[in-house]
């Protein structure tokens, strides 16, 4: 598994966990998974951010992410 493909994964579980996170605090309940993929996440996009040779620039992001949705659907 490549780096944009991590990268991708990590962006996508933050942005699912997020709202999660919110609906149990707003509900009086432990936010124990949301924060469980909250921190996968945030180890996965701080691995591909170290592990890519020259790193990503904010521009790239979007385009990588759009790159590996678009090899999922082929």
């Amino acid at each position: 598994m490549g780096t944009d493909t991590v990268l991708t994964i990590g962006l996508i579980l933050i942005i699912f966990s997020v709202p999660a996170f919110l609906s149990a605090l707003s509900d009086s309940r432990s936010p124990r998974a949301a924060s469980l993929c909250i921190l996968l996440a945030c180890g996965a996009i701080v691995w591909a951010l170290h592990t890519k040779p020259g790193g990503y620039s904010f521009a790239d992001i979007p385009e990588v992410v759009v790159e590996q949705l678009a090899k999922l659907v082929r």
